[in-house]
């Protein structure tokens, strides 16, 4: 079955994690993604640490499905060859330092100013423009910038959340980003540039908190696990351990009280009858809750909290709950070494369906899967390499895509119908 990004390619110097995590996103929706690595090491995220057969667990999180090609950029054959695979790219993205890819070569006007019809990603930590632009940037600083650090911990301690979340967001915009631009250029021809910056994202992830303080004027508190605007909404302690519960309405509280706890009095008690009464009265509200909870294992009460539809959960170690938690029975997990593809997430029920599950590859092993043909050799450092030859988009008319670049693209959007393109 034909994957929805088949027939695209995606080249990026990328590393860490924000810039992987998109171009493994379009990966997995079956775009050949070669990513450019360092000569001296590759991509920095391979030796955080060597947990997964001695190669970083970011590395293997963020990178399957995708080419290696090791390039020193700093040499002019080393850039030379990296054009030229952007020549024959659909997309471009890049997280190199601030101002190094205009530096390069690689900057989006000098691309876009050959190739209209090419995307062009740029990510960095503060966007462009502003006192902080030429800044890097980390998914710790920005977490602290963005006002995270500050809404996230107990009202004692700060705490930085415990995944990337910065890398994350942005990653996942920049992905969002550029299918909206493929999109729009198979029904207009028009590629684009996109700016997706770490700092913006995680503001934007910020939403709720913002709104908040702006018009309160107000710091939104360090609630724990607990919620500024909901309660009950926190851990509570059973006889042998804890569980989660979380009511966002007053039918879940009236649910709580009176089929788990068999306390129907509590229902109408004034101070706990409306989200914005408990709210106000949380100290009660959790005390009363705790009261009850108490007196149940942790297991037990989870299966009471689930039969009455009261939203609850189990706080365990990673990996204890996973069997339990259905992702065999989704077919959501498989092993994915090599080269291969292997299906497994399912975009529908009538589907594209598949998606590309290919393991993560060693640093520059994908050299070989170059084309022959094209304006000389290219190196990636000492190594020398075919070139890839440019595609011919000349056909292109002012009415639309020429049947040859439609070819040359590939489009496989439901949305671009034949009647969308000029011959």
């Amino acid at each position: 079955m034909t994957l929805p990004l088949e027939g695209i390619t995606v080249v990026a110097i990328e590393q860490a994690v924000a810039a992987p995590l998109a171009t493994r996103s379009l990966a997995d929706l079956g775009a050949r993604v070669i990513k450019v690595e360092r000569i001296d090491g590759g991509d920095l995220a391979r030796g955080y640490d060597g947990v997964v057969h001695g190669t970083g667990a970011h590395f293997v999180w963020l990178n399957r499905g995708k080419e290696s090609l090791a390039v020193d950029l700093k040499s002019e054959q080393g850039r030379g060859i990296v054009r030229h695979l952007v020549d024959s790219a659909d997309v471009f993205l890049q997280n190199l330092a601030p101002g190094a890819a205009d530096r390069l070569g690689f900057g989006a006007d000098e691309l876009r100013s050959a190739r209209d019809e090419l995307i062009v990603v740029n990510m960095s930590g503060f966007g462009r423009g502003g006192p902080m632009e030429q800044r890097k940037a980390y998914d710790m600083l920005i977490q602290a910038e963005a006002g995270l650090i500050s809404i996230t911990g107990t009202p004692d301690a700060a705490v930085k959340t415990g995944i990337p979340t910065a890398d994350i967001a942005a990653g996942m915009y920049a992905s969002q980003a550029v299918l909206a631009a493929l999109l729009r250029r198979c029904r207009t021809g028009e590629g684009a540039t996109i700016d997706v910056a770490m700092l913006d994202a995680t503001v934007e992830w910020m939403g709720h908190a913002l709104y908040t303080q702006m018009h309160t004027g107000g710091q939104p508190p360090r609630m724990g696990l607990s919620h500024s605007s909901i309660a009950p909404y926190d851990a509570y302690p059973t006889t042998d351990g804890e569980v989660l519960i979380g009511v966002q309405n007053d039918r879940g509280w009236r649910a709580l009280v009176t089929e788990v706890f068999e306390a129907p009095e509590l229902a109408d008690d004034p101070r706990f009858a409306t989200n914005i009464a408990r709210v106000r009265n949380r100290h009660e509200c959790d005390a009363a809750v705790a009261s009850y909870t108490v007196r149940w294992t942790a297991a037990d009460l989870d299966g009471r909290l689930a039969a009455a539809g009261v939203p609850a959960a189990l706080s365990s170690p990673i990996l204890a709950r996973l069997p339990l938690l259905g992702f065999a029975d989704r077919d959501l997990t498989r092993s994915c070494a090599g080269p291969r593809p292997e299906n497994g997430y399912r975009l529908g029920e009538s589907g594209p369906g598949l998606i590309n599950r290919s393991g993560t590859g060693k640093m520059h092993q994908h050299r070989s899967r170059l084309p022959a043909g094209g304006e000389g050799d290219g190196y990636f450092g000492s190594k020398t390499v075919p070139s890839v030859p440019r595609r011919d988009i000349s056909s292109r008319s002012p009415t639309g895509l020429s049947a040859a670049l439609r070819r040359q693209r590939k489009c496989s959007f439901a949305a671009c119908r034949e009647d969308q393109f000029g011959e």
